[in-house]
């Protein structure tokens, strides 16, 4: 059987954060219960088109999953394991805002079978907190840290942030502190990206921001202080204790086949990408029909005509739904799928195999890449042996690194 992660969007938060960008709002107990409806439908219909898979990961984020009630989760979870084959050891993770969790629904997740928590912390710093729109402080999440450990989770995730709006070193040192001394298993620490339409990107000329050479010292420290204490970088912004890496992220660098579930979630099944419809009335109508889901794909204009016949004809692909889902689902170019293979890959510490490259394209990746490598080798920003990897300076400037690689 085939590998498949699975992903489950839910869109709802209590309050907008200043930096997010994501498909979140605010809603209504009635409108929690409708998309709740909507959700559990989808997941059963689509269902049919997977059962040559195995799930081995599966991520809800949004929004905020920690506001739904303990009972919702249950019921989710229970429509997963009815319809989908899971791994023994599948990875499932729910990400929790501090302010919205309680030992019921902590407890509900681990009966439900979810055995990885990502809590988004961001700052140890109030002000800093404050700053960043969040609604929680300090003290609220360390309560709900310790009530997730009290409840029995041993897979934690704290999501961190850099370069926030009056951040400075010490106040992040602070930070890292205060967070490495509860022992998690797993850190996530993102420099700040202003993203256009959110309210840090339309207010940031009123806003102090670190310097770019502030921002590097903090990026350095992060490393410095988590390696310190055995957490290894297994990606460009993730930390691990050993046997901690997120399965579910990997497939995603790796490109894996994933599906997504909900409003606006996103899926790539054998080099076929597409989204859901990202309004309520469009994506309520879909699930209702049982049709259309997707919302957009990217355009794939030269994908042979056998190449398109034999993956139409495999069962459980996606171009089984295609009839379905979309009239004009399009498949990823053989050119774009080696540029993704590439700068997603090259986000791992462990690079990319020159054999998996082989069997991916058939091809040796120096025939199509060969000037490129020999180059960025020469300039100190790659490892080259069995596999292709980035030098720690090539990590510190990964986005260049990696754009060498679009045709």
């Amino acid at each position: 059987m085939r590998e498949l992660s699975i992903y489950l969007h839910i869109p709802f938060c209590a309050r907008k954060c200043r930096y997010c960008d994501f498909l979140s709002y605010p809603a209504t107990a009635r409108e929690q219960e409708d998309y709740l409806t909507l959700l559990l439908q989808e997941i059963e219909k689509q269902s049919l088109f997977y059962e040559g898979y195995r799930v081995i990961s599966v991520f809800v984020g949004g929004g905020t999953p920690s506001l739904l009630k303990a009972d919702a989760i249950k019921k989710i979870f229970k429509k997963l394991n009815y319809n989908f084959i899971f791994e023994k050891d599948c990875e499932i993770t729910i990400e929790a805002n501090p302010d919205s969790l309680t030992l019921a629904k902590l407890e509900a997740c681990l009966q439900a079978g979810v055995n990885r928590l990502s809590i988004g912390l961001q700052s140890a710093d109030d002000e800093e907190l404050r700053q960043l729109g969040r609604i929680h402080d300090y003290r609220t999440f360390r309560r709900a840290y310790e009530m997730a450990r009290l409840a029995g989770f041993q897979n934690i995730n704290i999501d961190l942030m850099s370069a926030v709006p009056g951040q400075t070193p010490a106040s992040y040192r602070q930070t890292l502190e205060r967070v490495l001394a509860l022992e998690p298993e797993h850190i996530s620490a993102y420099s700040l990206i202003l993203e256009e339409g959110t309210w840090f990107y339309e207010h940031q000329k009123e806003l102090s921001f670190p310097t770019e050479d502030e921002d590097r010292e903090l990026y350095e420290l992060t490393g410095e202080m988590l390696a310190s204490l055995n957490f290894v970088r297994y990606e460009i912004s993730n930390y691990a204790k050993a046997g901690y890496e997120c399965r579910h992220n990997k497939v995603y660098w790796k490109r894996g086949d994933y599906v997504g579930f909900g409003l606006g979630a996103a899926s790539m099944v054998g080099d076929v990408r597409w989204s859901n419809k990202r309004t309520m009335q469009e994506y309520r109508e879909a699930v209702l029909s049982s049709s259309r889901f997707v919302r957009k794909t990217e355009v794939v204009p030269d994908m042979s005509k056998e190449a398109a016949s034999a993956s139409a004809e495999a069962p459980g692909t996606l171009s089984a739904q295609r009839a379905r889902l979309a009239e004009n689902v399009q498949y990823l170019s053989r050119q774009e799928q080696m540029e993704e293979f590439m700068f997603l890959g090259l986000r791992l510490t462990e690079g990319i195999r020159k054999q998996a490259f082989l069997d991916k394209f058939g091809i040796p990746i120096e025939t199509v890449y060969g000037e490129i490598l020999g180059r960025l080798r020469q300039d100190e920003l790659l490892l080259i042996d069995d596999s292709i990897r980035l030098t720690p300076y090539g990590f510190d400037i990964s986005n260049y690194v990696m754009s060498k690689f679009l045709f």
